[in-house]
């Protein structure tokens, strides 16, 4: 049976994203700090940021970038970010963000997979971006670097912005950012303007933000936890962002303290690091009044750990890029509201949230599981029904039948139990794809890679849990040449990846299992691949 949100509905606007969140200004918002740089000091109020972006938007107008193109966004966590971001938005395109760990050869598969013609990034990822610009056959003029010196935007355009045009908000795809859904290699995921309205318009009551919030943004925006959650879902409540263009711990801490930082969102490898760091004790923490972890699964243990240490209630979130992101969440007021009678624990992924339906469905069977008068329900994939669910993978109808099915209920890949209350608890993954600190990895993509080498005859890649709790990629290699390493099969892949994509542990083993169809058989992987095999390679607590 399917089970609705336990949250009252909320209104949902008829605005595009720029609007929802700019247009509604009062003279006391314009005053308010709306960013601030942790690595400069550089600040800026609601009222300066609406002009940049206007300005920005300008510009992109002059490139003649409008309705119906996109343009790639590839630059860390700054002001210029969100100036960048809306400013794109505000000239009718479209956004399809970058992950700054990116090779120049997966920028420029994004570039063409998005029909990108240009590329809006900083100096700093220059030769990158000219390599990749390249590599997707676009010339130099496609990159427009945000920290160049240019003209002011009177200069640039006879009307400093165009009005903006009306579009149908449910039409329109505002950010395009790529994900690997259940299975399979990344595929642009389209967002459109009510999907992300909506889903800031779900979280609002139970993200508990205000005005008067202080929020550390050292999650990247160009992650959709980053870009909905933190940036927009702050701006619309009129809070302050404190920006980090990379996480440092230390920086971290310092921020926290010097910003008197209110609100943190973070993703587990950050909990484990104020969990147990003692570098956490040299700072005073204390302005903290909540924590958000969401990106992966956030063990029972440690989320306490860190609630303990620092005195501040510690919540759990749930979603994935297909969702806008967010479809679950314990909600954050009073540490974690009680509903129906219940608070929940920590590990829990959390209610639906408003305007959302959920299914669980034996995935086996096809049948819907109940929820249960008491206890826990029996597993079943996690099924979801909203607003806030994805219009479909760019150019792919058959990946986006295979998701979204007919009633529009997104099968979510994600094994999970239910409550009486309807408080959701993921359990597993059914899907193929490994989260590694929060990053999605899709096996496919590193097994075609694995592939072109010359001595490897065979490989199948899957997650594993290494000696931390980490789940990593771990690579199963036939290979016709004994002479072959692990630590060489780790370096040809590490060469053309970004660093979280890295095969972190390699087996070799004399057949890949396949079903009678050529399918992997995973499960006979798993089932004997949780140790390491004869080479590992190590990894950061946070950065890569």
């Amino acid at each position: 049976m399917s089970f609705a949100s336990p949250h009252a509905d909320v209104e949902l606007s008829d605005l595009g994203l720029h609007e929802f969140l700019f247009a509604g200004l009062s003279p006391a918002d314009l005053e308010r700090v709306a960013l601030v740089s942790a690595e400069s000091g550089e600040s800026l109020t609601y009222g300066s940021l609406k002009t940049r972006v206007d300005g920005f938007a300008a510009e992109l107008v002059t490139r003649g970038i409008g309705p119906g193109d996109a343009v790639a966004l590839l630059c860390p966590n700054t002001p210029a970010f969100a100036i960048a971001f809306h400013g794109i938005l505000r000239a009718g395109a479209t956004v399809t963000t970058v992950n700054l760990l990116s090779t120049a050869a997966e920028i420029a598969r994004q570039l063409s997979a998005a029909r990108a013609q240009t590329l809006v990034t900083v100096t700093a990822f220059a030769s990158a971006a000219q390599e990749a610009t390249g590599v997707a056959g676009l010339d130099a003029a496609a990159i427009l670097l945000l920290d160049a010196e240019r003209p002011p935007a009177s200069a640039l355009a006879i009307d400093p912005v165009p009005a903006p045009d009306r579009f149908d908000p449910a039409e329109r795809v505002a950010v395009l950012p790529f994900s690997s859904g259940t299975t399979g290699v990344p595929k642009g995921v389209m967002l459109t303007h009510r999907n992300l309205v909506a889903n800031i318009a779900q979280l609002a009551p139970v993200l508990d933000l205000r005005s008067d919030d202080v929020v550390l943004a050292a999650l990247p925006f160009f992650h959709i936890y980053g870009m909905t959650a933190l940036l927009n879902s702050t701006l619309a409540a009129r809070g302050r962002i404190v920006t980090m263009a990379r996480f440092d711990l230390k920086a971290f801490l310092e921020a926290i303290q010097r910003h008197r930082v209110t609100y943190l969102y973070i993703a587990p490898p950050i909990a484990v690091a104020l969990a147990k760091h003692p570098l956490v004790d040299s700072y005073d923490l204390t302005s903290l009044r909540a924590i958000v972890s969401g990106a992966a699964p956030l063990d029972e243990e440690l989320g306490a750990a860190v609630s303990r240490r620092l005195s501040v209630p510690v919540v759990q979130g749930y979603g994935m890029t297909e969702l806008s992101p967010v479809s679950h969440i314990v909600p954050v007021a009073d540490g974690g509201v009680a509903i129906a009678g219940r608070r929940a624990p920590i590990a829990a992924s959390g209610w639906p949230v408003p305007n959302t339906v959920d299914k669980l469905v034996d995935p086996a069977t096809g049948a819907e599981i109940d929820v249960p008068a008491e206890g826990l329900s029996e597993p079943g994939e996690l099924w979801v029904r909203g607003p806030n669910v994805m219009a479909g993978y760019l150019g792919n109808p058959e990946a986006t039948a295979a998701t979204v099915d007919a009633d529009g209920f997104l099968h979510t890949g994600d094994l999970a139990r239910v409550d009486s209350t309807g408080c959701v608890y993921i359990v597993d993954r059914i899907k193929e794809l490994i989260k590694y600190k929060g990053y999605q990895v899709a096996p496919a993509e590193l097994e075609a890679l694995l592939l072109t080498h010359p001595d490897i005859v065979d490989a199948a890649v899957i997650g594993v849990v290494d000696a931390e709790g980490e789940e990593i990629p771990k690579a199963f290699v036939v290979t016709g040449n004994s002479a072959l390493s692990a630590e060489q099969v780790m370096e040809f892949l590490a060469a053309q990846v970004a660093p979280y994509k890295k095969v972190r542990d390699v087996e070799f083993i004399a057949a890949i299992p396949k079903s009678s169809a050529g399918k992997i058989l995973r499960k006979e992987l798993r089932a004997g691949g949780r140790g390491h095999g004869r080479a590992s390679a190590g990894h950061s607590p946070v950065g890569e």
